[in-house]
């Protein structure tokens, strides 16, 4: 059994990996710790939670108060959501600075994992039935009465009646119980693509005269930075459990009370953000969408001399601005529609935008005066 067992691991601890790969590729085992972590989280959580706009609330303090070890299992869920958001993060970060969309096909399903990702954390947010989860459910799902002609009847359709009800919140716990799987799916054919090309490296150089076994060496790598997320991952879920949390969220959804400020988890703010900067329904909707699907652009902006940021010391300062942007509109997304604001997000949107195409002709331009 345990030959077995080491023929059908074999594969991956002797996959050839480039040596001087550094823990900036440890992100991407993370993110399988994470999804795992969720999925058995929420598995366990599934078996008491209730799918009725009068219950749902009061199953989830039953959970916290009344289930053996409910508090720890509930604490896991929904801080190890904010985890993977920061993990994901990093891992695209990277991935721009690195330009690891050189794999086109492995981009690009990182892309729609990406999506599904975010699809999974928006629908788990509405389950708890608190405020900011029902009025947040509301904004988001009615944006898509933009979508001309359709979009009424796609807004009626998802929330199975005229306003968000019993329908909704059964439907939104279906696609959340599903999706995970689907993305486990996703996972393996990002895995099948990147383990066809290999890993890219940071000078961006052909690997292939370097390479060494990813056990042991990358495999004791892994499990440093996996040590230092778990410690990370304890302190946040035992010691500040709700620091990531809507204050509103504690209490029971009222169809009757509007909060003076909706906004969704932090992970989504800067598209919230992105969304809020332009005037038109219709236009913010496809800004929206446009903030995570312009990563696709970037496989096509790709005809340079050099296959790495290290060489590109303009690129290197529009990346960080690019960081910086990003958590600029989070913190904005945070704020009331109001002035300042308002002008503030759409600088920040344009820059934002901006950013993909700047830095491809800073690139050529680049290469223009190293001929």
């Amino acid at each position: 059994m345990k030959k077995n067992m080491l023929k059908t691991l074999s594969p991956m601890l002797n996959l050839p990996t480039p040596a001087s790969i550094s823990f900036m590729w440890n992100f991407g085992s993370l993110l399988m710790i994470c999804l795992i972590n969720q999925i058995l989280t929420g598995l366990f959580l599934a078996f008491h939670y209730k799918t009725d706009i009068n219950l749902a609330f009061q199953s989830i303090i039953n959970m916290n108060r009344n289930i053996n070890f409910g508090w720890l299992i509930r604490s896991f869920h929904a801080n190890g959501a904010s985890m993977f958001f920061i993990m994901i993060y990093i891992h695209i970060s990277r991935g721009i600075y690195m330009n690891s969309f050189n794999f086109k096909m492995t981009w690009i399903i990182g892309v729609m994992l990406l999506l599904l990702t975010m699809m999974t954390a928006f629908v788990g947010y509405v389950l708890p039935w608190g405020q900011m989860s029902f009025w947040g459910a509301t904004v988001i799902t009615n944006l898509l009465s933009a979508i001309p002609y359709l979009g009424n009847s796609i807004v009626i359709w998802i929330w199975g009646g005229f306003s968000i009800n019993n329908a909704t919140l059964t439907r939104f716990f279906s696609i959340h119980f599903i999706l995970p799987f689907i993305i486990i799916m996703f996972t393996f054919i990002h895995l099948f693509f990147l383990h066809l090309t290999g890993s890219n490296n940071p000078l961006g150089i052909n690997s292939n005269f370097d390479k060494i076994t990813f056990s042991p060496y990358f495999l004791i790598k892994d499990l440093i930075g996996l040590i230092m997320f778990m410690w990370m991952f304890l302190i946040l879920t035992l010691i500040f459990p709700y620091l990531l949390n809507d204050h509103n969220n504690f209490i029971m959804a009222n169809p009757m009370i509007t909060p003076n400020h909706i906004q969704p988890e932090w992970y989504f703010l800067f598209s919230y953000s992105i969304l809020r900067a332009i005037p038109n329904k219709l236009g913010g909707v496809i800004a929206l969408m446009l903030s995570i699907l312009i990563l696709l652009v970037l496989p096509t902006l790709n005809n340079k001399k050099f296959l790495s940021n290290k060489f590109y010391p303009m690129n290197k300062i529009m990346f960080w601005t690019f960081i910086m942007t990003f958590f600029m509109l989070t913190w904005i997304g945070m704020q009331p529609v109001e002035y300042p604001f308002i002008s503030t997000s759409q600088i920040f949107t344009m820059i934002y935008f901006s950013y993909f195409f700047i830095n491809f002709y800073l690139m050529k331009m680049w290469d223009n005066l190293l001929i």
